[in-house]
């Protein structure tokens, strides 16, 4: 089962709770100037470890650094990062709460789509049955994201669900 922690800093020990199968995904929003060196601590980190390492919101230092790949927020609707190339394994994944962000993602070209929130009940709680709907909207792959916890994992199981993300999860 792939899963996808994001993280806002890097604490080592939560990284080493985690199986080769946990994508990384550093998302650190507070700062508007990402730290070259933070990320590339992170990136050895994670590959030491046998994870691969996403960086949020920054397709274009992702490329530079030679991350795994980069993840597109919701909020994100820039199309810019299509003139890049991309190495053979680079992956582009990214977020949406409704079917008109879903549409923004697939002109994006991610790989994958993050639809939220599956479980927790936010501003963009959608449930297990809009979930399940909105996945039969898009041809792209689909993970859900957003409340899930040891106790609702199952209930992924029950809908095919073999990828999901999270940050509490984790910790």
């Amino acid at each position: 089962m792939r899963k996808y922690y994001f993280i806002n800093k890097f604490e080592a020990n939560n990284i080493d709770k985690q199986d080769k199968q946990t994508v990384i995904i550093y998302r650190n929003y507070s700062s508007k100037i990402p730290s070259k060196k933070l990320i590339l601590k992170i990136k050895n980190y994670c590959k030491k470890k046998g994870n691969k390492f996403y960086l949020s919101n920054n397709i274009k230092l992702a490329i530079k650094l030679n991350l795994d790949g980069a993840y597109i927020p919701s909020f994100n609707k820039t199309t810019k990062h299509l003139s890049y190339s991309f190495k053979k394994n680079f992956n582009v994944i990214g977020s949406a709460h409704n079917l008109k962000e879903i549409r923004m993602k697939e002109k994006q070209n991610v790989n994958k789509i993050f639809l939220s929130s599956l479980f927790k009940k936010n501003n963009n709680y959608l449930g297990i049955n809009k979930f399940k709907s909105l996945t039969k909207l898009t041809k792209k792959d689909t993970v859900a994201l957003g409340g899930i916890s040891k106790n609702n994992l199952k209930k992924l199981l029950l809908f095919k669900r073999l990828e999901f993300a999270g940050i509490s999860y984790f910790e």
